[in-house]
């Protein structure tokens, strides 16, 4: 079987497919669609987030038989089209849950003890005490919208810090089950009433494209801390800066952004006026898109797509 990678990932993958007889072409240095062109009878693909597979790159690769998406989201893929073909589509959450559940939980911590502010403010010379005084996480209510891998990796880690946890997922088969009695189960109507935490955990769908909006920020009971560790896209970040300077927002902690390009390689521009406005946002802490981007995960990753391909194609 020849496997095309076209994307970067821990050699692992390729060491293990290649131990199983696995013919693994590197074809990570060229234009992904070259790529393509230059192995026709490819059976499978292994790529991540800046190669988008649709039914034209399909039609090209008539004995295609699976492919490997390292990382969670599968939005660069046709999934129609590859059910049609009965192609089968992996990717590996497993592999980067508890990076992404950690750095969660970190810009969490960070903002209510205002540790970036603080560090920011005494380099500059100022000794600020009352200025920075904190909130301890176990006098608050966390609320977990999309509860996968990622939303029950945050969970798994609030556990002991003595916060209340809600989770909401409308689309969770059984999510009091998943739970595990790690905290309550709860639509998005209690979420706006409860919470003082909301940490984003959800796929990038046209029923969450843009969903933390104006709207959505107006309806909680009490100003919130916001996270988004999921895809940028879900919140709009103009809303989120104007609940920001008004006070509805306390502070918000993003990895990803609504300007962020689909590879996940840069976001925003300095021409970007809302870009601008957010890099100098006192009350944002950011980072680049690297919440599940540890040196574990990145071996984590091959190795669970490395499971599931020799799951079925051993």
């Amino acid at each position: 079987m020849k496997v095309l990678f076209l994307d970067t990932v821990h050699p692992l993958l390729e060491q293990r497919l290649s131990r199983a007889g696995m013919a693994c072409i590197d074809a990570t240095k060229a234009d992904p669609q070259l790529g393509v062109a230059q192995h026709p009878d490819t059976q499978g693909l292994v790529l991540r987030s800046r190669v988008r597979i649709d039914k034209n790159v399909l039609d090209r690769l008539p004995y295609l038989r699976f492919i490997c998406r390292s990382g969670a989201g599968l939005e660069n893929i046709d999934l129609d089209a590859t059910s049609a073909r009965g192609i089968h589509v992996y990717n590996s959450p497993e592999g980067n849950r508890d990076a992404v559940g950690e750095h969660t939980l970190g810009m969490l911590l960070s903002l209510l003890h205002k540790l970036r502010m603080g560090d920011l403010s005494l380099r500059s010379g100022h000794w600020d005490r009352e200025g920075h005084r904190g909130r301890e996480l176990n006098a608050l209510t966390v609320g977990i919208i999309g509860f996968g891998h990622m939303g029950s990796a945050l969970a798994e880690k609030l556990q002991g810090l003595g916060c209340r946890i809600l989770a909401c997922d409308p689309h969770h088969k059984d999510l009091k089950l998943a739970l595990n009695g790690r905290g309550s189960a709860v639509d998005l109507d209690t979420i706006h009433r409860e919470a003082d935490v909301v940490s984003l955990h959800c796929n990038l769908t046209e029923e969450t494209a843009s969903m933390v909006d104006r709207d959505f920020i107006s309806r909680f009971f009490r100003p919130v801390i916001i996270l988004n560790t999921s895809r940028g896209k879900v919140v709009n970040t103009e809303d989120l800066l104007d609940a920001l300077d008004s006070g509805q927002v306390l502070a918000a902690g993003l990895d990803v952004f609504d300007r962020e390009a689909s590879s996940f390689e840069h976001a925003g521009h300095e021409d970007d006026p809302v870009w601008t406005r957010l890099m100098a946002h006192p009350l944002v802490q950011v980072s680049p898109h690297v919440a599940g981007w540890t040196q574990e995960s990145y071996r984590k990753l091959s190795d669970v797509l490395a499971d599931k391909v020799l799951a079925d194609f051993s």
